[in-house]
């Protein structure tokens, strides 16, 4: 479909009709050979603007899929990175792409570097020498299993897989799993505008998924559109999180002046109930 190493529209298909999990497990092998993965002008711009609020010693990556958020967090963290997932699939693809050796953005900068970093000494995991511990955990978003440990959060591209229902059990997971002072930060997009071919592709896209949902089962949980930064705003406040927005520069501003992107960084409090000042 995509690109010649991508997956089939027969392949695509059998996904879509599959379990959110299992519809994973099969896209696994291509899925980084398809849009849906995260581009990197968004995980470079994260990390740039989360590299300034460090240094963090553990992060997790949620909804990790094959380990995009994974790079950013091994350039940001000291101690270690955790990337969870409900799909063994993606979490087998993104461990072997990474402890193979350098991920897809390194390989760019190491070409654009003239690999200069190319000699460097690699620990058993195929980790360079002094980066984080990496670690890959097979677990639902909705019931995370870990205590307080994380110092920041991270998640790209996940949250059409949550309907707004679910939002409130979500944040409350990843609360629970950062540390006090910890952050949770990740990339939104402003929508669309009614003008723009992507406005009506993702309402089209929508759509045919909750046509899908009514006459199909298993479910596959897949919505552009709900995940809107009111909303998002709210529960995470709800959930106890003091919310702060920053625009990512790199893509400039819309025509009414406000930001093509955000980064939304969610901080649990030292304090219980305490709001920072905004």
């Amino acid at each position: 479909m995509f690109t010649p190493q991508g997956p089939s529209l027969r392949e695509l298909a059998v996904q879509a009709l599959s379990s959110v999990e299992h519809g994973y497990d099969l896209l696994a092998p291509k899925f980084d050979h398809t849009p849906f993965r995260t581009p990197d002008s968004i995980l470079d711009a994260v990390e740039r603007a989360l590299t300034a609020m460090g240094p963090f010693d553990h992060g997790l990556d949620l909804c990790c899929g094959t380990g995009a958020g994974m790079e950013v967090l091994r350039e940001l963290c000291r101690e270690s990175a955790t990337g969870v997932d409900i799909s063994a699939g993606m979490l087998a693809v993104g461990r072997d792409r990474l402890t193979a050796g350098s991920g897809d953005r390194d390989r760019d900068r190491d070409r654009r570097d003239g690999d200069r970093d190319g000699d460097c000494d690699r620990d058993r995991d195929g980790a360079a020498a002094g980066a984080p511990r990496l670690s890959w955990v097979r677990g639902d978003a909705l019931a995370l299993p870990f205590g307080p440990v994380f110092d920041l959060a991270v998640s790209f591209g996940a949250f059409g897989h949550f309907l707004p229902e679910q939002l409130p059990g979500l944040f409350a997971q990843v609360h629970s799993v950062l540390r006090p002072g910890g952050r949770f930060a990740f990339p939104l997009p402003a929508p669309a505008p009614p003008r723009s071919p992507w406005y009506w592709a993702a309402l089209g896209f929508d759509a045919a998924m909750r046509v899908r949902n009514t006459v199909w089962r298993p479910p596959f949980v897949m919505y552009y559109r709900p995940f809107r930064l009111g909303l998002v705003r709210h529960e995470l406040e709800r959930a106890g999180f003091d919310v702060e927005l920053f625009a990512l520069p790199e893509f400039g501003p819309r025509p009414d002046g406000s930001p093509r992107c955000r980064m939304v960084v969610a901080t649990r409090p030292h304090t219980p109930g305490h709001r920072a000042a905004r």
